[in-house]
């Protein structure tokens, strides 16, 4: 694909993303949007926030924070909209980026009293408010459609923030793009950088590639992730690298406790590498020179603790006596190079299952979904033609398939018979179904991570049509939700209360709405619109109140949060439990007996075990805990629902659910230690 050809697809990508729901967005914030995608897809940017808000002197199109807040990236767009690629003059440049800067300045402020509590942008300029001591590094980011020639850009000083700035244009995307990695080529040259030498160990004894062996210093180390950040990380696993957990504690308490002994204690870092320059010391000794696309397969952890380690105490933890062991592999055989990365990484993070998933386009799941999506289609319903959903296994199959169409008429006819929807819709859909709201809220990359863990954790699964088919109910049902929450006007916050609503909603009916039905006819029924709109003003009031004034987006990623909704005093309406389809109506989740609608309900060999040793306690005894529960006030109303949900399934000789066995098995060692006896 050249310039050109990259260029129309992602001006398509932006008019396809205009045919979803309205957002109340103007153009400049779906090309956003699409921009924001790409970057996300390539690691350069993690789980954005688009948020519009242009006023006198001031823009602000998507902004990110850090899990600690020390961190903001604030996005500015400047969007031509033009057939062809324009030059983006740096006097355009300056002035976005001065405009987003004053956004910050008055966020430091009292920006946030301009806004109503449930919008938004009130979230953005409170959180920057709350938390300007806490806030460290600024970096404000210019997104263009246009191509800019190189600026240089200087940081500067807001209070105790540095502020740096940064540009993405339409070269450098595609160049990005295109180089085949999807991510810009990282190259670090130690002599000019930072005059040291990384003396190395060589082995040429494989065509396939070379292995060198090095000690890096931890405050290099430190200083390269500081500038390049998760980019250093091989894209399959990416994924989180905040200081929590018994491995990242560890090495947190030996760089404080005993620095000079890290080198001893821990495995040290892989790291795949394009090419390396050596260098020869005085000595005739070899060393690392430099490295061109280095890309960590396995020590994230390593390394982004050794990077938090100096952000937390910059005055106390002395790095120089830190070392850390570094085996590179240069990829001779290009032809290989995708499985020998892909290899390396899996080998060395056998001890992650997170880090195990291949969550690559090729993956066998989203094949066979692509396979799917090509052949079957919907039924024809009154006044609608048949429609062919199509899934995007990669990025541009879609475009690509429009660009095949000669006129708009023609394109505007395709896109109306095979709606798209992508891989990280899937996840969100699936996910969303299953009651994992707070996934979805973390962003569509990390919860398309997290689905794919499950589906690797369920083995060989297959989809085959009938998964598909429900699959697309369930696209139907979210998008559905999506165009009724709009048009409720709640403010901000609209992906949030989408998700949470649908997964209320699946708890509440035990997944037992009719998606065949939904598949069949296209559409929703009137009951069950009426309740999304219902609930959606519930789940609205909640999620905009968190405990403690917490950040409202912060909030909706925790279990915590889905958990308070669940306690809740709500039912569906009887309308709605008319249309639902037979089987046990539990609390939340089908019964093993029930039809289930994803294949995340399947037991493994461990969770069959559990649901085997809940079957074997009676269901006299499930049944005792339920009323012994409610009537010392103990353990919270849904699980008193769950052991009377579980006792009774019991007591019909069926089994209980996936979900429903390990939450009994909680259920049941809470009420012991409670002082709960079975009669």
């Amino acid at each position: 694909m050249n310039f050109e050809e990259f260029f129309e697809e992602f001006k398509e990508q932006i008019e396809i993303l205009k045919d979803n729901p309205d957002y109340g967005w103007e153009a400049q914030d779906y090309f956003t949007a699409v921009m924001l995608d790409y970057l996300e897809e390539v690691g350069e940017v993690d789980s954005p926030i688009i948020c519009p808000y242009r006023a006198h002197g001031v823009q602000l199109n998507a902004y990110t924070f850090d899990e600690d807040f020390e961190t903001l990236n604030i996005y500015v767009s400047i969007f031509y909209d033009e057939n062809e690629v324009k030059t983006a003059s740096k006097t355009d440049v300056d002035a976005a980026l001065k405009r987003a800067m004053q956004v910050y300045r008055r966020a430091t402020n009292d920006l946030y009293k301009s806004f109503e509590k449930d919008n938004d942008t009130y979230e953005f300029a409170h959180s920057v408010f709350e938390h300007k001591d806490d806030i460290k590094e600024v970096c404000i980011t210019a997104l263009t459609d246009g191509n800019c020639k190189p600026i240089p850009f200087k940081n500067i000083l807001i209070g105790d923030a540095e502020v740096s700035f940064n540009i993405w244009d339409m070269d450098r995307l595609f160049r990005c793009m295109s180089s085949g990695k999807m991510r810009e080529t990282i190259e670090i040259d130690f002599d000019s950088q930072f005059d040291k030498h990384i003396p190395c160990l060589v082995n040429k004894s494989c065509d396939d590639y070379e292995a060198y062996l090095a000690i890096i210093p931890g405050d290099i180390l430190a200083e390269i992730y500081m500038e390049h950040g998760a980019r250093l990380l091989e894209k399959n696993v990416r994924s989180f690298l905040q200081v929590k957990g018994a491995v990242n504690k560890g090495i947190r308490d030996t760089l404080r406790n005993e620095p000079e002994m890290f080198l001893a204690y821990n495995n040290g870092i892989s790291v795949t590498a394009e090419s390396i320059s050596l260098g020869t010391d005085e000595n005739g000794g070899l060393y690392v020179a430099k490295i061109r696309d280095m890309q960590i397969v396995n020590g994230g952890q390593t390394t982004a603790s050794i990077y938090n380690i100096i952000k937390e105490k910059k005055s106390e933890v002395d790095l120089s006596q830190v070392y850390v062991q570094m085996k590179i592999s240069v990829i001779k055989n290009q032809d290989r190079m995708d499985d020998i990365v892909h290899k390396i990484s899996e080998c060395a993070n056998t001890q992650n299952k997170i880090q195990m998933a291949d969550f690559s386009s090729n993956d066998p799941f989203n094949r066979k979904m692509e396979d799917l999506s090509r052949v079957i289609w919907a039924p024809a319903t009154p006044g609608q033609k048949s429609k062919n959903w199509f899934f995007e296994r990669a990025r541009g199959q879609y475009a690509d398939m429009l660009s095949r169409e000669g006129t708009p008429a023609k394109r505007k006819a395709f896109k109306e018979i095979h709606p798209l929807f992508t891989k990280t819709d899937m996840a969100k859909y699936e996910n969303t179904w299953n009651q994992m709201p707070y996934y979805v809220s973390e962003g569509a990359q990390k919860n398309f991570k997290r689905f794919m863990v499950g589906v690797k954790e369920r083995g060989n699964f297959l989809p085959d049509e009938r998964y598909y088919q429900l699959l697309v109910a369930k696209a139907i049902l979210y998008r559905r939700t999506e165009k009724l929450v709009q048009e409720q006007k709640y403010g901000g916050y609209r992906a949030n209360i989408v998700t949470y609503t649908i997964a209320l909603i699946s708890h509440k009916t035990a997944q037992r709405l009719n998606l065949e039905q939904i598949w069949k006819e296209q559409g929703l029924s009137g009951a069950l619109e009426s309740e999304i709109v219902r609930l959606s003003s519930i789940v609205q009031q909640y999620i905009t109140n968190p405990p403690g004034n917490a950040n409202v987006s912060e909030y909706c990623k925790r279990k915590n949060c889905w958990d308070g909704l669940l306690e809740l005093d709500v039912d569906v309406s009887n309308q709605l439990k008319e249309e639902l389809i037979s089987g046990e109506l539990t609390t939340g989740v089908l019964s093993s007996s029930s039809n289930a609608s994803s294949f995340l309900n399947e037991a493994t060999k461990e969770e069959q075990e559990i649901i085997d040793w809940v079957c074997t306690i009676p269901a006299s005894v499930w049944l005792s805990i339920s009323k012994w529960a409610k009537d010392t006030n103990n353990l919270q109303p849904w699980q008193r629902g769950i052991a009377f949900s579980v006792g009774t399934l019991v007591g019909r000789g069926k089994k209980p659910s996936v979900k429903q066995a390990k939450q009994a098995e909680i259920i049941y060692q809470s009420a012991k230690e409670k002082g709960f006896v079975e009669e």
